[in-house]
């Protein structure tokens, strides 16, 4: 479910640094919302980040 299914943005991984340049392993997850679109006249519950959001809009498919 980390994974949005309009962008395909998914996890990132990297390091904490720290003052003392010690590295530890981190996670970025995106920012996902779960919302219901109607696609062909049935409803449809996706798993979209925020920028997916941002073109369902532009798109006109959210109001």
């Amino acid at each position: 479910m980390n994974i949005c299914d309009i962008t395909g943005k998914g996890k990132q991984y990297g390091s904490n640094v720290s003052f003392s340049q010690r590295h530890t392993k981190k996670v970025w997850k995106p920012n996902l919302q779960s919302k219901t679109v109607v696609i062909d006249g049935k409803k449809v519950k996706l798993h979209v980040s925020a920028n997916g959001i941002r073109t369902l809009r532009k798109k006109g498919l959210i109001a």
